[in-house]
């Protein structure tokens, strides 16, 4: 179970403290950051084919971080 609020890889990489939140790619919904200039970082390993899936994800904490970009 996870519980990281922010993501760590932002936090390492980007020195920047995002809050983790759904975001969507080609290969579907993921778990990440982003600003206003766009995504930051990718933090979880999984990749979800619907974005409810990937919010229940997220408020339950099952997923699991990735441990570089």
């Amino acid at each position: 179970m996870n519980t990281e609020t922010h993501g760590v890889l932002a936090l390492r990489y980007c020195e920047v403290s995002l809050p983790v939140r759904v975001l969507k790619s080609g290969a579907g919904f993921y778990l990440g950051t982003s600003d206003n200039d766009g995504p930051c970082s990718r933090e979880s390993a999984e990749y979800w084919a619907g974005e409810e899936e990937a919010e229940a994800a997220l408020r339950d904490g099952r997923w699991t971080q990735r441990k570089n970009p």
